[in-house]
């Protein structure tokens, strides 16, 4: 039995460490984001992520794609999961989170300073970013509909990074392309969204 173990132990560790090895000439992108990003209620293979890969791959584009976004995912966590992702050695970031945030409210300079920090740490690792920005629907103000608008331009500018400035542009409120909760974009809808990203970053590629 414990020689099982060792064994069993000795296979989780080699695929753990296969995983970090990239053949040259490949860009390795990864995607922080929350379960818009993630792929929620579609299968993996449909969420826009990996629909950017071979939408590029199609343009002669060699991409390895890292999803490492989480459902629930709010801006606090973002620096501490691009750290541990800077042993994949990404050279592009493409930053989707905030969503969870405004939902709940949460005053929008928080949001920013917690953006802001993500996107130091990719740069002071070479690492590339595209932000994508969100507009909010719900029953906070429109003031605050406003703010959350402009922060993410205005943190775009000032950190001189790449910016699309909503995520769910041409899916957001079509009942075609999302899930019966109107939150959540459907197999069609991640199509949408990845033609557009699979755009904004061919320009950093």
């Amino acid at each position: 039995m414990f020689i099982r173990l060792v064994l069993f132990i000795g296979l989780l560790l080699n695929l753990a460490t296969a995983k970090w090895v990239v053949a040259d000439g490949v860009t390795t992108v990864i995607f922080i984001g929350d379960s818009l990003t993630e792929g929620y209620g579609v299968r993996k293979e449909e969420a826009y992520p990996e629909l950017v890969a071979k939408l590029l791959s199609l343009k002669k584009y060699t991409l390895r794609v890292v999803n490492g976004a989480i459902s629930g995912s709010r801006s606090a966590d973002a620096d501490r999961r691009l750290r541990w992702f800077l042993k994949q050695k990404p050279q592009i970031l493409v930053l989707a989170l905030g969503a969870n945030d405004a939902l709940k409210g949460t005053p929008v300079e928080v949001i920013k300073k917690n953006l802001a920090a993500v996107i130091d740490l990719a740069r002071d690792n070479k690492i590339r970013v595209l932000l994508c920005g969100i507009k909010v629907f719900g029953n906070l103000g429109e003031d605050y509909n406003r703010a959350i608008e402009k922060m993410f331009s205005a943190l775009a500018r000032e950190k001189k990074v790449a910016f699309y400035p909503f995520l769910l542009e041409g899916v957001a409120l079509d009942k075609k392309l999302n899930q019966v909760d109107g939150k959540h974009p459907n197999a069609k809808g991640h199509e949408v969204i990845a033609r557009q990203v699979a755009r904004e970053l061919e320009k950093l590629l």
